[in-house]
């Protein structure tokens, strides 16, 4: 079976499949997926010609078969991916002369759509696209699931969620890094891993966007997270231009020269991706055979992660931010039965701002829908922040609601001793992977003594074993009691984090607070314990990041434990003492200015709003400004510098595309109420220059174009958006009924570069004026050059400063 070959023994993937359908002549414009049944006979040479080439697993030719693309086709999706299996197996036939064993793998990639809240395709739709692809693939014949080429962390674990569910089937998956290790959704080597492991895929890696040798670094993170065989299919270098065709610059020769190295390293599964040919996989086959591969080694790290982050539980204390939950919080618990979600993404803010590393989310009040809530407060942090979350509630239908809908692998809080609560807590963390809160209880209460602690501690990790939950992922809460009513407590509480953390070998949390529950000026209690936990094995307190005592223990003891590099974070907050003693200093990661506090009655200023996302908020405070200033100077004042801001640390990496896209959609809450007042005055805003935006012919990807067109439209130019598949003709058309002079053209398939060729010279000879800025996932620099662009985005921002830069002449 392949499950007990991965790891064990190197296996080889098929490379690419568009150009060479391209060159047996698929159009512009045609998909490839329905050469499964229009060109039966050349689907199954490709896949004959790669099985011959030394190929044990085939990737089926569905890269984009599903519902979503396929819904105003004449082809029904079943016949076509049934087709693709049978063609594939009858490859098998004619090109496998050994005895080797060898996969037909349903390829499944992504549907070319944002899921929300950065676009408009629910999280359930795209599982049900995936859903229906894997029943189909499984009922063909498909002896495995592989998913690939996913820049979005969300729309990868619809995928793997619909193939774990709907098919017993081994499931793979890769995703596409930029040479930054960065998705495009902002997503790092250790978030995706932590993901893809929780959710228990077989194997996992990196393909496409890449050459082999830009691809190095990234294997070694990958090998560093994954305790996992790790898959590298890399393209065939960069794609380049001659004498009009598209070529890739690494020839087999040197292909396979550097794969071998992938091996060396520690790669277990290997092949290529767009550009490579069966000649590139025969050398790789040739040069790699026979070669020992290294075992996964496992790894003990604990790691939560949302899209765009990940935080490791380690040596280094972090801070989970309390604020968010109803426990002694009145106006928290007002903003909930109000359901004033504004409030609750202002706490979100201020506590990273302040600090915090992960964020406690708890909705549950007795008078309100705790599932719905919490589903909806979880979806709304994640649009705003990009810190990973502690679910924590003791509902389980709550907890798995927001375990299946929450962007990357969540903290669980919590479980305990109490079989019941292990019964039904350890199959969500089965299923959706997590990070989970062990709470030292069990049917007989709270052991009085640390040693009473750390045996519940191990029977929660030994029940936790059952279920294929390794001890990384569980952390140990001991539990800090009231030294009020109990003068013993907190000696018993230091001594269990110590105990377990030598005994177990376990990460361990603490709700610090509860300590003083009863005492006068409780923050000097609170900050003094802090201090003892953390030395006692604390790897992460949950507190409240804008308590000043609290963070002044949680600095200082970094400081003297040489956790914080050259005292980096000590001085950033304690160099300037005013700063320090006023508490408005942030966590570098920007000050927080204005913000609601604990009281949340202050009001924010509208470049904080627009650039934390807030959308009610920006709305409100552009009201207010209003009053007393003019439209166009807000715009100009307010508006503009907010986007720019945002754009600046999206260009630098401190931010990510759903908060910039957050941002944008905040910034048109507040255009809308000040376009309000331009018509109230009979005042027309300034002329709004136009841009063309069109995905070419053939693609149908519009993922990249979209978030052009928001952040353009931000910044004050007026989009005619053509569309997908949009042919040069109807491009340059409205050029030149327009008056367009800047034209932005977008294509994710290899298959479809050509047409944006086409597209360029049409342009070229009808409207020579016309400037045009490209941009795509199979795109660079270089190509961008050859084909005849005046410019190249890598990314959506770097696109409106052209446009500035053009109409603007900013």
């Amino acid at each position: 079976m392949l499950k007990d070959r991965l790891g064990k023994e190197l296996l080889f993937f098929d490379g690419g499949m568009g150009t060479l359908l391209q060159e047996r002549g698929l159009k512009p414009g045609e998909l490839p997926e329905t050469w499964n049944l229009n060109h039966t006979e050349d689907i199954v040479d490709i896949h004959r010609m790669y099985f011959e080439a030394g190929s044990d697993i085939v990737l089926t030719n569905t890269f984009g078969a599903n519902a979503l693309k396929f819904h105003d086709s004449d082809y029904e999706l079943e016949d076509i991916v049934t087709a693709a299996v049978v063609s594939a197996k009858e490859g098998a036939n004619l090109g496998v002369h050994d005895n080797r064993e060898v996969y037909v793998a349903l390829d499944i990639g992504p549907t070319g759509k944002l899921l929300k809240p950065m676009g408009d395709l629910d999280f359930e739709e795209a599982y049900e696209a995936y859903r229906e692809v894997v029943q189909y693939g499984e009922a063909a014949g498909a002896d495995l699931i592989h998913i690939e080429t996913m820049s979005d962390t969300y729309e990868l674990k619809a995928a793997v969620l619909a193939a774990k569910e709907n098919s017993h089937l081994p499931v793979c998956a890769t995703v596409i890094f930029d040479e930054k290790g960065k998705l495009l959704t902002g997503g790092d080597v250790a978030s995706v891993v932590a993901l893809l492991e929780g959710l228990r895929v077989d194997a996992l890696g990196i393909n496409c966007g890449l050459g082999p040798k830009q691809m190095l670094p990234i294997l070694d993170e990958l090998l560093r997270y994954s305790s996992l065989p790790v898959i590298v299919n890399p393209n065939a270098g960069l794609p380049k231009q001659r004498d009009g065709e598209v070529y890739y610059d690494v020839e087999p020769e040197e292909f396979a020269h550097i794969m071998k190295e992938i091996v060396e390293k520690g790669a277990c599964v290997i092949g290529g991706c767009c550009g490579t040919t069966p000649e590139h996989i025969r050398k790789m086959t040739e040069s790699c055979r026979g070669m020992d591969v290294k075992p996964p080694v496992k790894k003990t790290d604990t790691i939560v992660s949302s899209y765009g982050k990940a935080a490791v539980l380690g040596e280094k204390p972090l801070i989970i931010g309390e604020r968010i939950n109803p426990t002694g919080k009145k106006l928290l618990k007002q903003a909930l039965k109000e359901h004033n979600l504004d409030y609750i993404l202002r706490e979100a803010i201020t506590q990273q701002d302040r600090g915090a590393h992960i964020l406690d989310v708890n909705v549950g009040l007795p008078d309100i829908d705790e599932t719905a809530m919490m589903k909806e407060v979880v979806a709304e942090i994640q649009s705003v922040t990009s810190l990973p979350l502690q679910i924590d509630t003791v509902s389980t239908e709550a907890m798995e609601t927001a375990m299946r809908i929450y962007n990357g692998k969540p903290m669980i809080n919590s479980v305990n001793g109490k079989q019941e609560s292990m019964d039904q807590v350890f199959p969500l963390i089965q299923k959706y992977g997590g990070v989970v809160v062990g709470l030292t209880l069990d049917e007989e209460g709270i052991p009085a003594t640390a040693e009473g602690r750390l045996k519940v501690a191990q029977k929660i990790i030994s029940e936790a074993e059952k279920y294929g939950i390794d001890k990384k992922d569980i952390v140990i809460d001991v539990l800090a009691m009231t030294v009020s009513s109990d003068p013993e407590g907190a000696k018993t509480t230091l001594e269990a984090l110590k105990l377990v953390r030598e005994v177990c070998g376990v990460r361990t949390v603490l709700g610090v607070s509860n300590i003083s529950f009863g005492l006068p000026s409780r923050p000097v209690i609170n900050a003094n314990f802090y201090t003892m936990a953390m030395l006692n094995g604390l790897s992460a307190g949950i507190i409240n990041p804008s308590s000043e005592d609290m963070m002044r223990s949680y600095y200082s003891y970094c400081a003297l434990m040489n956790l914080d590099e050259n005292f980096g974070e000590y001085i950033a907050h304690y160099a300037n003492q005013s700063a320090a003693a006023s508490g408005v200093t942030s966590a570098g990661t920007g000050q927080l200015q204005n913000t609601a506090g604990n009281d949340g009655k202050s009001e924010i200023t509208l470049q904080h709003a627009v650039e934390k996302g807030l959308k009610e908020e920006a709305g409100a405070a552009a009201r207010n400004l209003l009053e007393n200033r003019e439209p166009l100077e807000i715009i100009n004042e307010e508006l503009i510098p907010a986007l720019d801001s945002v754009g600046k640390r999206f260009e630098k990496g401190t931010v990510f595309l759903p908060q910039l896209l957050m941002s944008a959609e905040a910034a048109k809450i507040a255009f809308a109420v000040i376009k309000e007042k331009l018509a109230q005055n009979e005042t027309s805003p300034e002329k709004k220059e136009k841009v063309i935006l069109a995905t070419v012919k053939g693609d149908i990807h519009d993922i990249g174009k979209n978030i052009v067109k928001v952040l353009l439209e931000n910044y004050g130019f007026e989009v005619l958006d053509l569309g997908k598949d949009v042919a040069p003709e109807k491009i340059v058309e409205t050029a030149v009924k327009e008056q367009v002079e800047l034209v932005g053209l977008s294509a994710l398939m290899t298959t479809t570069v050509v047409s944006m060729e086409e597209t360029i010279k049409l342009l070229r000879t009808e409207k020579p004026d016309c400037k045009v800025m490209v941009g795509g996932a199979v795109l660079n620099q270089e190509y961008a050059d050859m084909i005849g662009a005046d410019f190249y985005g890598k990314d959506a921002m770097q696109s409106v400063y052209y446009a500035q830069k053009i109409l603007k002449n900013q």
